[in-house]
């Protein structure tokens, strides 16, 4: 069946569009983030609920901004960072970071929302940015230009040692 005539998404799925663990999903439910019904031992997620966390827009229900005018283009974009090998001190710091950028003042109307979330057993941060286009490639500038080489958030900037000494380990 294809995506566009679903109306309810498990967890899994939504984990999976998402590109995010089915326990982080889990918790957004939890947490109120993202509306699910329970049937059975099973949550599920409605299509536009999903939207609405997403901030996707629906384009069956675009209206006219104003009667007889055409409906107004709105654009956002939705990307998914995934930072692997990054210690809890350097995703911390990162996080703290990115979400003061996020909320810094623009000369734009545009709101940038972002969510982190960081997987301590697998050493893995993901950043979630939902916003115009400009805005989320300046921010994504910001990360690109804070993660590179010499920057002092290297693999295990935590250490201070500058380099991974627990990537053999992992696999």
């Amino acid at each position: 069946m294809s995506d566009e005539g679903r109306e309810l998404y498990s967890v899994g799925e939504v984990a999976e569009l998402l590109g995010l663990h089915v326990r982080t999903v889990r918790n957004y439910v939890r947490d109120g983030r993202l509306k699910a019904v329970r049937i059975g031992k099973q949550y599920r997620i409605n299509r536009a609920d999903f939207e609405a966390l997403t901030s996707l827009p629906d384009p069956a229900g675009e209206e006219p901004s104003a009667a007889g005018e055409a409906p107004r283009r709105h654009l956002e974009v939705s990307s998914i960072v995934q930072i692997d090998a990054i210690g809890p001190d350097a995703a911390n710091r990162l996080a703290t970071l990115v979400t003061a950028s996020a909320q810094s003042p623009r000369d734009t109307p545009a709101t940038l929302r972002v969510q982190t979330v960081y997987d301590k057993e697998r050493a893995r941060m993901k950043i979630v940015i939902l916003g115009d286009a400009a805005t989320t490639a300046d921010l994504l500038h910001l990360i690109d230009g804070l993660l590179g080489p010499g920057n002092g958030m290297g693999n295990d900037a935590d250490h201070g040692t500058g380099h991974d000494a627990g990537a053999a380990h992992r696999g």
